[in-house]
């Protein structure tokens, strides 16, 4: 019988035979909730909702990237902090704009303009650009997962 961790590695080799990248198989997993609802639910959802499930979705995808290969728990935790850190979630956004759409130009306003409150070692105006991240990613994947699929591999995290 097989352990759990070669099923998931099983698993993982047939996603990789299939060409299926780890965004796509994550977003496969997760997509039929996102179906469950309409464009004019997701409409009605505030930025700040988004960006609370964004940065779900958004810290599971970096999880997922650094799983393979096998590590310690804590060199887990230390690429995973340094990837959702508000500063590089910024830098994220900085480097996704020249690929965004209007109308996930007008998310990602609408998600910098819904962060208040920010930790105060934080400049303003880079929470205001992580938030937008996560506000565009929480949108995208409840409305288009092939596209946020398009985006967060266009982001090339750094295996160690």
């Amino acid at each position: 019988m097989k352990s759990k961790e070669e099923d998931l590695l099983d698993g993982q080799d047939r996603a990789t035979k299939e060409s299926l990248s780890w965004t796509e198989a994550l977003l496969a997993n997760t997509a039929p909730l996102s179906q469950q609802i309409s464009l004019s639910q997701v409409q009605q959802i505030s930025p700040t909702a988004l960006a609370y499930l964004g940065d779900a979705i958004y810290e599971m995808y970096v999880r997922i990237f650094y799983l393979l290969p096998l590590q310690r728990p804590e060199t887990y935790h230390r690429l995973v902090v340094a990837q959702v850190r508000a500063e590089t979630q910024a830098l994220h956004l900085r480097s996704l704009t020249p690929h965004l759409r209007n109308t996930e130009l007008e998310i990602v306003r609408r998600g910098r303009n819904a962060a208040t409150g920010r930790p105060k070692r934080l400049d303003p105006q880079i929470y205001q650009q992580a938030t937008s991240l996560e506000t565009l990613i929480g949108y995208l994947y409840l409305t288009d997962c092939q596209r946020l699929t398009e985006l967060l591999e266009i982001l090339h995290l750094e295996k160690e």
